[in-house]
């Protein structure tokens, strides 16, 4: 099977934007793989990547973990990955597109035109953002984001921040893994592209740790959002084509 070397750079510059960024790779990495493959594809392809890039994430990132927050959030986060996951297979894989793409627009504008969105720090509110992020990332293949915005609630420190954001996102990725691999979402193209994904997710974690030091985090998180907003009016004018193709 042939490899395409230009996914794989995408995928690399996608892991070093979601980890200075703040909102993960998938947001990035899910939209500009179905440029290349199928949907089902793809979310098989993302579990696989995120698995090594949470690891080095954590690896890179270990102090200040935050138990609390590994709780509240990572277990609905877990629960509602897997039901996420099971209905995937049942909505249609062009609905599912549509969906992520709205979502991509939405998501950019709503942090482009306000900036200070207030989660106030509390159980419920953990517990919920946990649940909506871990059924998003089963269904669409991202959720970093929701996440993102419930734990930015908690003021964590940076370094604490990425590392419990990866624990959880690990937790998520290696339950959706035996999903999507039930799903028949991983299978020998998905295999194929293994080696080349772990790789990149060590290299691109610890290529955006490096420059995570230089770059103001709130100046590149505009410029994540608008490259967010770019990628989810692309994927709504790919599939506007698409139909009339």
């Amino acid at each position: 099977m042939k490899i395409s070397y230009i996914f794989l750079l995408l995928a690399l510059v996608a892991e070093i934007i979601g980890t200075i960024g703040g909102f993960g790779s998938s947001v990035f990495f899910v939209p500009l793989g179905n440029f290349y493959f199928d949907f089902y594809s793809v979310l098989g392809m993302t579990a696989i990547f995120h698995l090594s890039s949470n690891v080095s994430k954590i690896f890179l990132f270990k102090k200040g973990l935050d138990k609390k927050l590994l709780l509240y959030i990572g277990v609905p986060s877990v629960i509602f990955v897997i039901a996420g996951g099971f209905l995937s297979k049942i909505v249609d894989s062009g609905s599912l597109e549509i969906i992520l793409g709205v979502f991509l627009v939405v998501f950019s504008l709503l942090f482009l035109i306000k900036t200070e969105i207030i989660v106030l720090p509390n159980k419920r509110n953990s517990v919920i953002g946990g649940a909506l992020s871990g059924f998003s990332a089963g269904l669409l293949g991202t959720g970093g984001a929701i996440r993102g915005l419930t734990m930015a609630a908690f003021n964590l420190e940076k370094s604490a921040f990425i590392a419990t954001s990866a624990f959880i996102d690990f937790m998520i990725d290696f339950s959706r893994t035996f999903v999507y691999y039930e799903n028949g979402y991983i299978g020998k193209q998905e295999l194929t592209y293994l080696p080349f994904l772990f790789a990149i997710g060590l290299i691109g974690t610890y290529l955006g740790k490096r420059i995570l030091h230089y770059i103001p985090q709130d100046k590149f998180r505009k410029i994540s959002l608008i490259l967010i907003l770019l990628i989810g009016l692309a994927t709504i004018t790919k599939l506007g084509f698409d139909h009339l193709g």
